[in-house]
Formats: structure tokens, sequence, C-alpha cells
């Protein structure tokens, strides 16, 4: 195993940060905890570094317990949202920093630190500063420093969320490809759902400093545990039942207070009535690229989104206040949680 998180909380005066938190991250794999500013994620990262003292619990890497351990002793690779490259060091310096604190010889280091910036593909920059460059070379340089001293995990802090949209989503192409290259146990901290799916063998969905959910990529987004889970892995319409029609239905008898949650690319849209279709009025068309979303005006009011290929149906013949029908090839039918 190459991390153990058994039943550990962490309380911030009256603020419940993390609470009995158990998660278990094979070795080799790449797990990303998601969930909203708040949730504890980026909490428990810090408590499985050792940057924050646990109140209560239990953690072990690389199945050696490492509750009571010092940072250094816990033997971590952490890379923050931030960078914090030393501004007065060079590329070279940067990463070699760590190797420097423990007295590694001149040579080794020199070997070391070229053989991670041809991994981290930074080659020929090492004699540049960080103000020298881009926002996603610096996050290299974070992790190739991090990766210098050969930790048994590494704890990424939403690396990529100061960068631009662009930028982030080459790096997640590149972090998937540089560990599948290294199987380096890791951990990543993000709010962004896309990036964890594109990233992680497996995802745990936090809330509230609570575990909502475990599970692969697809088993979360396909298999949500709670509406909180579908809710916020991806995009969904919330409906009381009987406001549409289901053709697959909910899979199960639901409670009367249950909602039904419909993602847009299920909601079908005709411009004539069907069997089992509901009037809607179309407010909104937006173009995302292959695919179109279409805003639609409930007759109760309520406003819901359709995720359409573009192929399927000519937008450009309508206009805000054409007259159309829906359904919905699937849902899921979830009781509010009044708890949070």
């Amino acid at each position: 195993m190459g991390i153990r998180v058994a039943n550990v909380s962490k309380r911030f005066g009256d603020f419940q940060a993390v609470e009995s938190v158990s998660v278990d991250v094979e070795s080799g794999s790449l797990v990303a905890l998601l969930g909203p500013s708040g949730s504890g994620k980026s909490t428990l990262l810090r408590l499985i570094a050792g940057l924050e003292a646990i109140d209560s619990g239990r953690i072990w890497i690389t199945g050696e317990e490492a509750t009571e351990r010092t940072v250094q002793d816990r033997q971590v690779g952490f890379v923050f949202q931030h960078f914090a490259l030393f501004k007065h060091r060079t590329v070279r310096q940067n990463v070699a920093f760590g190797l420097e604190l423990r007295r590694w010889k001149r040579e080794a280091i020199r070997r070391r630190v070229d053989e991670l910036l041809d991994l981290v593909q930074l080659q020929g920059l090492g004699h540049r500063y960080p103000s020298q460059l881009s926002g996603g070379q610096r996050q290299r340089v974070a992790l190739a420093r991090a990766l210098a001293v050969q930790p048994r995990v590494l704890l990424l802090d939403e690396p990529f969320s100061a960068l631009d949209a662009k930028v982030r989503k080459e790096l997640r192409a590149w972090l998937r490809q540089l560990h599948d290259e290294m199987h380096v146990t890791t951990v990543i901290v993000t709010h962004d759902q896309e990036e964890a799916m594109e990233v992680a063998d497996r995802i745990v969905v936090m809330n509230h400093g609570r575990v909502e959910q475990i599970g692969t990529p697809a088993e979360i987004y396909d298999h949500p545990a709670t509406p909180f889970v579908m809710g916020f892995i991806g995009a969904v319409n919330v409906l009381p039942q009987g406001a549409i029609a289901v053709a697959g239905g909910t899979g199960e008898s639901t409670p009367a207070d249950a909602q039904l949650f419909v993602r847009p690319h299920d909601v079908e849209v005709f411009t004539e009535a069907r069997q089992g279709t509901v009037p809607v009025e179309l407010r909104r068309v937006s173009h995302l690229g292959r695919d179109l979303q279409a805003e639609l005006l409930m007759a109760d009011g309520r406003v819901i989104t359709a995720q359409i290929p573009r192929e399927q149906m000519a937008f450009d013949s309508l206009s805000p206040g054409s007259r159309l029908h829906v359904r919905s090839r699937e849902a899921r039918a979830f009781v509010p949680d009044y708890s949070i």
C-alpha cells in the first residue's frame, strides 16, 4: 500500500476541516482528492505530508506508520499551487536545493539535475531564473525539485490552478505521461472535475470534510453515490419527479420527495411532440464546438440545459421563443440531503 489514512480528523477552532476520513492509495497509483473550496482536501494532503498534526486517526506511508513522524522523516515530495521557487536561484539551483541539503556530491547532483531537466522537458533552460520562465515551465521546475530527492510519495496541491486553461490542459496530459513512466505513488488535490477525470486512476470526492465517494472516474460519473457527487461531477439538471419523462427510468422505485438528476446530454430535444415529451421554450443556444447547448424554459418556470450534437438539430432555423419538446433518456433519483 502506498498510503493508508485511517479515521483521520482535524479541527481548526470551531471548524471541522476533516472528519473521520479513511482512504487507501495503492502503490504506484495516481489518486485525485476532488471537492469544492472548504471540503477538506488540501487539509487532508497536508496531514499526509506532516505539515499539519492530526487530532485523531493514523497514517501509513509505504507500509510504515508515519502518524508521529516529521515532514523530513516521511520522505514525501510536495508541490504547491504557487510554485514556491527561489527567485534568486537558477532552474538548476532550484532543482538541486534538496540534494545540497542532503550533502550529495557535486557530480551526483549534476547528473541528477540533468536527468530531471530532461524528464520535465526543460533541457537547455537550467541557467534561467524563475522570472524568465512561463507559468507552465515554473511548475515543471517545482515538480522536478520535488522529485529530485526521490520521495516515497508525491503530493500535489492544486498545482495547475494558477495557470491558464490551455496550459493546464497541456500539463495534465504531461503529468499523466510522466506518472506512467515513473510510477511514483501520487496524490493530487484539485477542484477541477475535468482535471481529476483526466489524470487520476481513482478519485476521492470530498465535501464538508468527509468522503462522499471513492472510485474510478467512470464509476464516479456513471454511478454517483450521492446527490452531491452527481451534482459536482459534470453538469446536471435537478427536477422534481414528474417534471420530465424518463425513457430509461431511474432503475428503482423512488420516495415521494426524491428529485430527478438529468445530465444535459441525456435530454432529448424535438421540434414536434412525441410520446412522453413535455413542451419547453427555447431561450438561448450556445456553441460548444462539436455540440450545442440549449437553454430551455419549462412550463413551471424552471430552466434546463440540453447538450446536443450539431448534426442532430438545425438550431439555426430556430429563434428564442421557439416551441420545442423534451424527454430524458436516463435519470437518477436522489432524496435531498437536508443535513447539509
